[in-house]
This record gives structure tokens, sequence and C-alpha cells, in this order.
């Protein structure tokens, strides 16, 4: 954005484009202003703006704009706490003479977008809660995580696993307590289903409360394989195809996981017993997580492929890096993107998530802990493969 336009934005004190505040210190507010940028209740369809270091008249609030500044603004796009994932710039810039940080924040494509499970708004030159007709949006064009599924109904959606478990989890209690909305248009909030009537459930909503989610989305399950040794021409230990929703998945294979690890027991190198698995658990449910979480879905039969070795774990996920993470770049901090990052909302509210753009770290953490070799990767365009070696 050219400071011409950014210096007329500041001065407009009537705009629901702009929101400042003098410092950073009220992270609450923030992120709310986000929130609501992100929602583009009146259409603008251009970025809202949040100066940090201009007083509510525009005039100049003396802030110091700091490197730790700036990335601590820039978190607010991967803790969690706005869901979907916004699309968000951070830079510094000098406004009328003025060091401010500034935040530009994209209209989401598919709203509304929720700060702490509620619905944030701009009205005028303030924020609010939005109310459900405000949550009722036109929709842009939509990924495919959002796209109907016309072959399926509402009856193919886990409709108490949606209302006692996911439900409570996703949004605020106290916008629960007063919503007077029906099933259908609480489905609809959350992307499960379209508006249409009668709706019919998306790709996401099969994926994350479907009862049988592979019935309509050939790929989405994770094909487990243990061999008795180092090559695919070795007998086969173990094999599992690990179905149904994307958290009873993730269950499943926390399970499996558990029971092939082997815990070496140490006796003798000092006065207390010590204990090594040969794999830490917290690497392996990273890199599952991570690989169901970023894969297509979309034009492939291709499951995310877990392949056990006696000397090492390959981790495959169909599609290969997605928006600005690139081949070359993959794995490098702070470089993130989401090709489903309505599934990542549903990941987070299920608790599988807590932070996102930090799973290649922790796993990288976790086997220097343990002892293992460093994480190797290898990226196409088709697909990312992980592979875990085993500790010695």
């Amino acid at each position: 954005m050219e400071d011409r336009e950014l210096e007329a934005l500041l001065k407009d004190v009537e705009t629901d484009r702009v929101e400042r505040t003098a410092s950073a210190k009220d992270g609450d507010k923030i992120a709310q202003a986000i929130c609501a940028f992100a929602n583009d209740l009146p259409g603008h369809a251009q970025a809202g703006v949040l100066f940090i270091g201009a007083r509510d008249d525009g005039s100049c609030g003396g802030a110091s704009i700091t490197d730790e500044l700036l990335r601590n603004l820039g978190a607010y796009r991967d803790d969690g706490n706005i869901q979907p994932i916004p699309s968000l710039i951070v830079q510094k810039r000098f406004i009328n003479g003025c060091e401010m940080a500034i935040v530009l924040v994209h209209p989401s494509n598919a709203p509304p977008v929720r700060y702490k499970g509620r619905v944030w708004i701009r009205v005028g030159p303030r924020r609010a809660i939005a109310t459900p007709e405000e949550e009722r949006r036109r929709h842009r064009d939509l990924p495919f995580e959002l796209t109907p599924v016309t072959q399926a109904t509402l009856d193919d959606l886990d409709l108490g696993f949606f209302e006692k478990v996911y439900l409570p989890s996703s949004v605020a209690a106290d916008v629960l307590a007063q919503n007077e909305r029906t099933l259908d248009q609480q489905l609809a909030s959350l992307r499960f289903a379209t508006t249409t009537m009668p709706p019919v459930p998306t790709v996401a909503g099969l994926l994350a409360i479907g009862k049988d989610p592979q019935q309509f989305i050939g790929g989405a399950y994770i094909q487990f394989l243990r061999f008795d040794g180092s090559m695919l021409s070795d007998p086969i230990r173990d094999e599992k195809r690990i179905t149904g929703q994307l958290g009873e998945m993730l269950r499943m294979v926390d399970e499996i996981f558990a029971a092939n690890i082997s815990v070496a027991i140490d006796i003798t190198s000092g006065p207390i017993e010590q204990r090594r698995p040969d794999y830490p658990l917290a690497a392996l449910q990273q890199v599952v997580r991570n690989a169901v979480m970023h894969r297509t879905y979309e034009g492939t039969n291709a499951p995310v492929r877990v392949t056990w070795f006696s000397d090492r774990i390959e981790i495959l996920s169909p599609g290969g890096p997605f928006g600005q993470v690139t081949i070359e770049n993959f794995g490098r901090p702070g470089v993130t993107d989401y090709r489903n990052r309505y599934l990542a909302e549903v990941l987070h509210g299920l608790g599988f998530v807590q932070r996102f753009g930090v799973g290649i770290a922790l796993t990288r953490q976790a086997t220097e802990k343990n002892g293992n070799p460093p994480p190797e990767f290898v990226r196409t365009p088709t697909h990312v493969q992980v592979t875990l070696r085993r500790a010695v």
C-alpha cells in the first residue's frame, strides 16, 4: 500500500477500514481488529489497516517499533486464536514522519472469522460482536475444502458429535448460550454445510464430522505399514488402514505409534533407571498431524502413508509445498502457508494443534532431545516425505 493511501486512511477518523492504537499492549484489541477486518462486513474487498503507534485522532503515538514487536504482531496469524487463519502483512513504516507498525489484513474468502470463538466485525469506526444475521455473508470462490459434496446429505454427518463435542470446543460458551440459530445455520456458520436449501455437507464437514468420510473423499485415510526389515521387499509385520473423521484417525494413529515404539532401559549408566524410546512420540505426532493438515485432498485417491522399517519411519503426504512455502524454503523458520486453513481450524478446535507454523521445529527439537538423527525432508511438486531415523 502506497504511503499516500496510508496517510489518507490514518487521517480519516470515520472510516471502517482503519484501527489505531498507541501501543501493542492490548493484545485482545489487536486480535479483535484483525478478526473484524478479515470479516469485511461492509464488503470493501480491500485490506483493513491497523496502525500501531498512532493515537485515535491519527497523531503520532511515539511508539518504539522493534523487530520483536513486528514478530509478535505477525504471530497473531498462527497462534490459533483467530480462525480460519487470517491473511495479513506486518510492516514498519514512516507515516507523516512518525514511526509506526502497519498490519494489513485482507478479507477472508470464507467468512465468518472468529477470535476465541466470537465473530468480530466493523460497525463504522468501532468494533462489535456480530449478530447471527451479520454472520451470513456472500461467498466468493471457495477452496476445495469448502466445496459442497452434492452426493451427500446432512444424514451423512455425525450431528450428535457436532453438537456435543465439536461445537462447544470451537464457539465461546456465552455465544452458544444466546445462540438461537437452527442446526443447519450452525453447520453453515462453521463451514460444515452450505447455506443452500436443502443444505449439503462440505468437504470440510465430511472430514471433520462425517460418519464415513472415505465414502465421498477416497484418499482421506492413513495407510500404516510395518516391515520386518529395512526394504519394501521385506516381510510385512503389520498393516492397517486408518479411517474415520480427522480426529478419530489421529487418535487411532497415536495408539498405533505408542504400541510400536520400543523403549530401551539402561540400568548401568547411573543410579537412576534411564528409559529412551527408539522414536519420540511427540515427533511422530507432529509429522502425521502436519501431513493430514497440509496434504491435498483434491484430485487424488492417495492416502497419507506411514511406512515403518527396522531402521527408520517414512511419512508421505500427498501434495507438494503450497503458497509461499516452496521446495527451496520448505522448513525455514517463519515460512508457513495453509492449503487447508479450515481443516487447520478443525484440528485446532479438537485440540490436535495448539499453535500453527511450529510443527517442523517441534519435530527437530523432539528428535534431538531423544538422540535421534535430524529429520530428513524430501519435497517435490506432488508430495512431501519426512524420514525419522531410529535412535541408536
